[in-house]
């Protein structure tokens, strides 16, 4: 009976010995936290270039190290040591541990997932849950997109399981760029279609293997007209929209065409302008 009660205890006996240790433990923790983060940071910020970073990455790490010495100096203080009572905490921890990292582990799934599928490679033009760029690189865990104002996003493979992938380029050269106009109804929509068409042709960007469409749709407010072509290069999608946009209304303002005056409650279509 006395084996089994030795057993079934997981914690000793804290006595005042014990509060102090753990005090003691708790105070230089908190000091070498605060003392690592200061002085790492005053490091840094006296340093320049990439090696400014790496002390700047050394900060979490470092808290990270103190934390788990902490811990394994206070285990062994509050839990009883033998090896029924080791088992029972290493099991409560690695399923406290597994549920923590359910989302990591799905998405090092879907890494592998994505590595069959290939949904996105590096140098494709994607569009995930409103982040868009150029994936530069797929990891295990995540994949790293450029976005145009050259921020970069980690984003984690899981959103394969439930999010919709937009992929511009899907792998290849070819890009589609679409850019909008909106007129006042009162124009010769034949001459219009054929001077957006020109604008087109006559840009430097473009890719002139590809075709171009001019679409007319009428609204409410007035006449939609979008022109559909491909850059040259994917990357000069910017530079493209850019230079048909400023030269189309350029051309549609010397003929005289005015815009339309959109009310406020007009929609767009979210498909339209999304590059």
């Amino acid at each position: 009976m006395d084996e089994q009660e030795q057993y079934a205890r997981l914690f000793n006996d804290i006595d005042t010995q014990a509060l102090i240790t753990l005090g003691s433990v708790l105070a230089s923790t908190v000091v070498l936290i605060i003392a690592s983060q200061w002085a790492l940071n005053w490091l840094a910020n006296r340093l320049h270039g990439q090696l400014r970073f790496r002390v700047f990455a050394l900060v979490p790490l470092t808290r990270l190290l103190i934390l788990i010495t902490a811990l394994a100096v206070i285990v062994p203080i509050v839990i009883e040591p033998s090896l029924h009572n080791m088992v029972t905490l290493l099991g409560a921890a690695g399923l406290a541990i597994g549920f923590a990292m359910k989302d990591y582990v799905s998405s090092l799934i879907a890494g592998v997932v994505s590595a069959i599928e290939l949904p996105y490679r590096p140098g494709d033009w994607v569009n995930i849950e409103g982040v868009y760029g150029e994936v530069k690189h797929v990891g295990m865990r995540t994949v790293e997109i450029q976005t145009p104002d050259d921020d970069l996003v980690a984003m984690p493979h899981l959103k394969l399981w439930n999010s919709a992938i937009y992929n511009a380029n899907n792998g290849g050269v070819s890009l589609q760029c679409v850019v909008s106009f909106y007129l006042h109804p009162a124009h010769q929509a034949g001459w219009v279609l054929k001077a957006l068409r020109d604008v087109a042709l006559t840009s430097a960007y473009l890719k002139f293997d590809k075709p171009i469409t001019v679409i007319a749709e009428e609204k409410p407010w007035g006449t939609h007209y979008r022109i559909r072509a491909y850059p040259v290069d994917p990357r000069q999608q910017f530079l493209f929209i850019t230079d048909l946009t400023v030269r189309g209304k350029q051309v549609l303002s010397a003929a005289g065409v005015t815009p339309a005056l959109l009310p406020p409650d007009a929609t767009m279509d979210s498909q339209e302008n999304r590059h």
